[in-house]
């Protein structure tokens, strides 16, 4: 449930962001990915 509410917050910051014409502070999409492989790692630990 806090991802989905994590990811809600984040579409509606986006829509904002569009709306107001600010660029986005988000980190380049390789970042992104580290992240990613970051959260992936650590569930993967969690469920061993």
């Amino acid at each position: 449930m806090p991802y989905l509410k994590a990811l809600a917050a984040g579409v509606l910051v986006g829509a904002l962001y569009v709306v107001v014409r600010v660029k986005s502070p988000a980190p380049p999409p390789v970042a992104l990915f580290g992240l990613l492989g970051m959260l992936a790692g650590e569930a993967l630990l969690a469920a061993l």
